[in-house]
Formats: structure tokens, sequence, C-alpha cells
């Protein structure tokens, strides 16, 4: 399975702090064992899933689509306007 990076994702990625990104790592890596783990999107969101996960005391949402047999990440980001921005992002690519 190839995991691939949205431009939006790795910008966000970039900005964190070592040990935020460590604790990604193992997110994704969880993801990866279970794509199912998010909670599947309707609407707009229609086969985008969602994992929401804390670093410290932030809440964070992952946006991931399985596309057999790889997996996208798509956005990541604290909760604040999350689905609106992805929203945006998924219309305008």
């Amino acid at each position: 399975m190839a995991i691939y990076q949205s431009k939006s994702f790795a910008q966000k990625v970039k900005k964190m702090r070592k040990q935020e990104k460590e604790i990604l790592d193992q997110e994704v890596q969880r993801i990866a064992q279970n794509p199912s783990i998010g909670e599947e999107k309707k609407g707009d969101l229609t086969g985008v899933f969602v994992h929401k996960f804390k670093i410290e005391t932030t809440q964070y949402l992952l946006a991931y689509r399985k596309i057999d047999p790889d997996l996208e990440l798509v956005m990541i980001g604290p909760h604040e306007n999350y689905y609106r921005d992805l929203k945006q992002y998924l219309k305008n690519r």
C-alpha cells in the first residue's frame, strides 16, 4: 500500500514540531493497518474518511481517501472550520 500526501497536508505537516510528527506517524500507521478506522462522511464529502486524535490537548482531524490499494492523506488540522476548509479544498482540486 502506497500512502500519498496532498499539497495541503504536506504544508501543514512541515510546520509541525518533531514530537507532533511522531504522533501523526503513529496515527497514519493505524489508518494504514485499518483504513475503516475513521468515520466516512456523507453529502459533499462522500468517499472521505475523517480520523480524530489528540496531540497534547488539541484534537486534530485527519481526512483521507481510500484509493484501492493506496491511501491519500488529504488534510489535517484542528476542528475549528475544518469541514468548511476541507470542502473548499476538494472543490478547488
